[in-house]
């Protein structure tokens, strides 16, 4: 999921996308969805017209974040929308945007879009890292970063979890199983009696309408777009419910649309599998960092021990106020998490990670590297950061099944063939319990050209849902960068073969004559 933020590192790492996932579809229009009404019009002129106040990003006197991006010369302003586009006259929220404006406009081209992932993930800090890997065309762009609805600074929503992440294992058994039905439920729960009214209205096809809203503001006729695992999803609803309207656009790790589900991490079995093997052949070289084995055998071997006595019981990791319980519904999860990144830094903080779990497997203290207290402090207690969010976007999406019985037989299905993550991408999650979507998902109906971005090794979203994208958009090219375990690549993970290829686009619009293969850089 790369040296950004806490919560880019962690859209990344989980995927969706969510997990990339986890933490998507494009568009037939229906009777409740016509040409006018993704149009300006329709009571949505006055959005689109507003005038945006533009000024400091600084919160407050601890606002680390806005005093960086004060001083990288980037603005903010807020966006107002309305909660639901069926009722533009009806409660309006608003959208917290940054603009780091083009500084060569004899040559400026227009305004880009970022979005880095989740579903959830902010991108209001991230102006001054994509003019940094946009190079010499960065200039030419005003560079627009947004919290999406509900997420960072814009309108809040935080449904109190005692999780931060909601993807997680049904463990090793039956028993493991049906406290994970009753946890999801209460989950649900939880966010229904925090803010029942807005939950409906927390959905991708609606962050799209905000970004023609923004668009509008703006003053563009077409806006440009950069998204990262879920943000390709969302750019991809983006051209279809406003065609003609989206300029050059950069989907990096990209879903196909008919695999975005609420159990987005099906289906992604056999690529986390070759991930945290590699990784496993990697922590061998390291055995005297880390003492998992000296072989890739011996690693998984370690892993397979952690996840058998965290079956028998939690494991305590570290003491006091960060003393940690990690059970066999989350061990899966943190392996899940740090096995996104082939690079050195994040093999070692996994190895790290890892290492301590496999102490206290064998009863020994333990203490947490002090980098990973804050992410386990939210991912096992939701601690830190608002939630909800997430969950409410897959969930307003698209249905899910109900019948705790589906999941339970899938699991069982998967668990001989994937040990340890069929029970984690198979397994129950809230949008068994939450309310119907008030809008039939996006599917695909328009080509439309855009530059995908994918890593063969990619265990987020896959390298087959990028390849079935640029089948569903015939106009499209496809960069391949062959022998990465990676998700997320451009300015990201330091190929110059695939940032060269997309700033060629972003800065002429032209697409490749053809698709292209970019290979991993050694070290």
């Amino acid at each position: 999921m790369t040296t950004v933020n806490r919560d880019a590192r962690r859209a990344l790492a989980v995927g969706l996308t969510l997990a990339a996932c986890l933490t998507s579809f494009p568009v037939l229009a229906t009777a409740a969805e016509t040409p006018a009404r993704e149009s300006s019009g329709a009571g949505l002129d006055r959005y689109h017209r507003q005038h945006l106040g533009w000024g400091s990003c600084i919160k407050g006197p601890d606002d680390t974040t806005g005093r960086d991006l004060d001083q990288a010369g980037v603005q903010c302003a807020d966006v107002t929308v309305p909660l639901d586009y069926a009722d533009p006259r009806g409660r309006t929220i608003t959208v917290a945007i940054s603009r780091l404006k083009a500084t060569d406009t004899r040559h400026r081209i227009g305004a880009i879009l970022l979005n880095n992932g989740g579903p959830g993930g902010p991108a209001l800090q991230s102006p001054p890292q994509a003019r940094a890997s946009m190079k010499e065309v960065g200039a030419r762009y005003d560079i627009v970063g947004f919290d999406p609805r509900f997420i960072g600074r814009s309108t809040p929503l935080d449904c109190g979890l005692p999780v931060g992440m909601t993807w997680l294992s049904a463990g090793t058994g039956r028993a493991g199983f049906d406290r994970q039905v009753a946890l999801q439920k209460s989950l649900a729960d939880k966010c229904r009696a925090t803010d029942a009214a807005v939950l409906p209205h927390i959905t991708t096809r609606n962050t799209a309408r905000d970004m023609d809203v923004i668009r509008g503001a703006l003053g563009e006729r077409k806006i440009s777009f950069l998204g990262y695992s879920y943000g390709t999803y969302l750019g991809t609803v983006y051209t279809q419910l406003f065609p003609g309207r989206h300029d050059r656009m950069v989907l990096d790790g990209a879903i196909n649309p008919s695999d975005y589900r609420p159990r987005l991490l099906k289906g992604t079995e056999r690529e986390n599998e070759k991930a945290l093997s590699d990784w496993a052949a990697w922590a061998a070289e390291h055995h005297d960092t880390y003492g998992l084995g000296r072989s890739r055998a011996e690693v998984l071997a370690a892993v397979d021990r952690i996840v058998a006595a965290a079956a028998r019981g939690p494991l305590t990791i570290g003491a006091g106020a960060d003393a940690f319980r990690i059970d066999d519904s989350q061990v899966p999860l943190l392996v899940f998490s740090g096995i996104a990144d082939d690079t050195a830094p994040a093999r070692a903080s996994f190895g790290e990670l890892l290492s301590v779990l496999a102490e206290a497997a064998e009863g020994r203290p333990t203490a947490v590297p002090p980098m990973l207290v804050p992410e386990l402090r939210y991912v096992l207690r939701g601690e830190g950061e608002p939630t909800g969010a997430q969950s409410a976007v897959i969930c307003g999406d698209v249905a899910a099944a109900r019948d705790p019985e589906l999941y339970w037989r899938d699991i069982e299905l998967h668990r001989t063939a994937h040990p340890l993550f069929g029970a984690l991408t198979n397994n129950i999650n809230p949008c068994a319990f939450w309310d119907s979507p008030r809008e039939e998902p996006t599917r695909v109906r328009r080509d439309a050209p855009a530059l995908i971005v994918a890593a063969t090794g990619d265990p987020r979203t896959t390298y087959k849902g990028s390849v079935e994208l640029h089948k569903q958009l015939p106009s499209s090219r496809l960069v391949t960068l062959e022998g990465a375990n990676r998700h997320a690549l451009f300015g990201r993970y330091g190929n110059a073969c695939v940032d060269d290829q997309v700033n060629r686009y972003l800065a002429t619009g032209k697409l490749p004559a053809r698709d292209r293969t970019c290979v991993k850089q050694a070290g």
